[in-house]
């Protein structure tokens, strides 16, 4: 289930907010410029299809999408489940950082959880599937696919090299409850 809990960013033990309200979800991503949308994921996809057959499934809604926010590219990133080095991909994410651009994903299937620090605060968005999530350019954050990951998500960019990481240098993410619910401490 979507969900959204809401940190101050020194103290992950007492959360100021934590819904699974959809409305109240969206009011308070929207107050922070985050983009967060529910879309239908109704198109059933074998296991192992490839990258093309998930773009085609979803072309219209990636077309709007490129359409309505100025993406050029787009490609899908999956992990499926009981993927071999699951514990090196995990920690590859969970480091706190930044991109020059727009990161936009939204999960066909699967899911996982989107920190954001934004204004001494920090957003933990459990997403699934159906969900997109558009973090502005420069929002520091942090992705955690959990132990045992399993996803496939649309990517949108503007540019071809707009989704380079810029790390922050900070350790907040280790002291922050993981995706499994245990601190995410990268490798």
């Amino acid at each position: 289930m979507t969900h959204l809990t809401v940190y101050r960013d020194h103290d992950p033990s007492f959360p100021e907010l934590a819904t699974s309200d959809p409305i109240v979800l969206v009011g308070h991503l929207a107050m922070t410029g985050i983009l967060f949308e529910r879309w239908a994921a109704s198109h059933s996809l074998p296991h192992d299809a490839g990258s093309e057959e998930v773009l085609a499934a979803y072309a219209s809604d990636v077309a709007r999408l490129q359409a309505a926010r100025g993406y050029k590219t787009v490609d899908v990133a999956r992990v499926p489940r009981g993927v071999a080095n699951a514990a090196e991909l995990r920690a590859k994410f969970l480091d706190e950082h930044t991109h020059s651009e727009d990161e936009a994903r939204f999960f066909v299937e699967g899911g996982g959880a989107f920190y954001l620090h934004i204004d001494r605060r920090v957003f933990r968005i459990v997403c699934e599937t159906g969900d997109l999530l558009s973090v502005p350019a420069g929002v520091k954050h942090w992705f955690d696919m959990g132990p045992d990951p399993h996803f496939t998500a649309i990517r949108f960019f503007k540019r071809p090299d707009g989704w380079v990481a810029e790390p922050t240098g900070a350790d907040i993410a280790a002291r922050f409850p993981g995706y499994d619910g245990l601190p995410a401490t990268p490798c």
